[in-house]
């Protein structure tokens, strides 16, 4: 894996399942991040291969639920992205996935209150001896690369302080959310204090926060100074935004998405989430394609709703 002039998938939970990361791939990213997957939930989980679908699956115990799903076709630009506050626990989770992704990442940005009161994401920010021990714990017994993702702290002078530690324990990259855990996504991304973190450091930042045009891509590089970018909201709304020759029609990169959703057999809850965001911003919940999509209960109702239904039939007997 390498972290140079790459534009990057980000994490996003309910969103970055095995389906939206091929999409994005499709489209031209290079490097695509899962959704944050929690240590706990992980090592709860069996390997199973999947020989229906072709995928990889890791299966929670008990429940039968897939908790990870990924193929052969992502493994050399898929990151595992890994909620943990425990460097051991964290270390057994990667150990388990290691020989399906191309590297691991730990999530250390996540403001939402189930990550940080678990002493997960953005909590991590103000433990760096705890950041140190997870991160050497993982170089030391990973032979895959390890990465992390972090947001600003408090001054510039403090995130480049703690960018320069992370750095010390031999990640090969590290991506900076251009936000403050209090800022919200309407406030604008500080580039210029990412800017700070790429000239202290020898190691490749990803830059992310505010990319919603491939045009965005260059503007970011240059205002920060880095080569590889990061995308999350921009690339939701249409994934297409990884293509140099301009976005594609949402409609169409919708129904695609849809298509992958039923041959990758991805979770309903899930699909039905990532819709209504992409429909959130581009029309409205409250015509009725998004009161369809509500009401859907089903792969099926889906794929009858947006003309899938040769996908689906392909999906089933197959």
């Amino acid at each position: 894996m390498e972290y140079e002039n790459k534009l990057v998938l980000a994490p996003m939970v309910r969103i970055g399942t095995l389906p939206f990361r091929l999409l994005a791939a499709e489209y031209g990213a290079d490097i695509t991040y899962g959704e944050e997957i929690i240590d706990h939930k992980l090592v709860k989980c069996d390997r199973r291969l999947n020989e229906k679908i072709g995928s990889i699956d890791f299966v929670e115990k008990g429940t039968g639920s897939v908790v990870f799903r990924t193929c052969d076709e992502e493994k050399d630009r898929v990151v595992f992205q890994m909620g943990t506050s425990d460097a051991v626990r964290a270390l057994t989770a990667a150990q388990m996935v290691c020989k399906d992704v191309a590297a691991v990442d730990i999530n250390m940005g996540c403001p939402k209150s189930f990550s940080v009161s678990g002493g997960m994401g953005a909590a991590l920010l103000t433990k760096p001896d705890l950041i140190h021990d997870i991160l050497t714990t993982l170089r030391r017994n990973m032979s895959i690369p390890v990465t992390c993702k972090i947001r600003l702290l408090k001054s510039s002078q403090d995130t480049v302080e703690l960018a320069r530690r992370i750095e010390k324990t031999g990640v090969s990259a590290l991506a900076v959310h251009g936000r403050k855990v209090p800022d919200r996504p309407r406030d604008p991304a500080k580039w210029s204090e990412i800017a700070d973190v790429v000239a202290s450091l020898s190691i490749p930042v990803i830059a992310n926060g505010d990319v919603f045009e491939y045009d965005d891509f260059q503007r970011i590089k240059v205002a920060t100074g880095t080569s590889s970018v990061m995308v999350a909201r921009g690339a939701l709304w249409n994934a297409s935004i990884f293509c140099p020759k301009g976005k594609l029609p949402w409609e169409e990169v919708k129904r695609e998405y849809v298509r992958k959703s039923i041959l990758w057999d991805n979770d309903i809850k899930s699909t039905k989430h990532t819709l209504k965001e992409m429909i959130m911003h581009h029309s409205s919940l409250e015509l009725p394609e998004g009161k369809a999509v509500i009401k859907s209960d089903s792969l099926v109702d889906l794929a009858r709703l947006y003309g899938e239904e040769k996908s689906y039939d392909f999906f089933v007997k197959n």
